[in-house]
């Protein structure tokens, strides 16, 4: 039985628009440079709030925080009662920061602290290293590096 010379040009064409966007993607992991940051003291820490957080409490927080010196920006998850926010580590540590907002609003809070076993990491602690995606970037980067 042959093949339709519409359905052979169509899998081709599918076939070739695939191999392009491969090679693409070698070539983007190839030569994708890592950022580099002219803030190389900026550092990003966490507190988890114990109690709920409404938007007026949420000004609060954002405002005291804001005085704090070396306190850069802030992100508030209301749902999940935490905080993010970024500082600079030659200014003020994440534990200094957390005394201060405590001081200054009394709240119910702990800062968030990561696990030994997760500041040892080389890559992103909420990568897995065992998928399939981060194996294949690894390896095309060994590659030309």
């Amino acid at each position: 039985m042959r093949i339709p010379k519409k359905i052979k040009i169509a899998a081709v064409s599918i076939l070739g628009i695939v191999g392009l966007l491969f090679v693409v993607l070698v070539v983007h992991i190839a030569t994708a440079k890592p950022v580099v940051y002219d803030n190389a003291t900026l550092q990003i820490s966490r507190i988890d709030f114990e109690e709920a957080i409404d938007s007026a409490k949420a000004k609060e927080i954002h405002r005291n925080l804001k005085s704090i010196p070396g306190v850069k920006n802030d992100r508030i998850n209301l749902e999940k009662g935490v905080v993010v926010y970024f500082h600079d580590n030659k200014v003020i540590n994440s534990e200094e920061v957390f005394n201060q907002l405590i001081a200054k609003g009394n709240y119910k809070a702990k800062r968030y602290v990561i696990s030994n076993e997760l500041a040892q990491k080389k890559a992103c602690p909420v990568m897995n290293e065992d998928s399939f995606s981060y194996k294949f970037s690894r390896g095309v980067q060994r590659i030309f590096n």
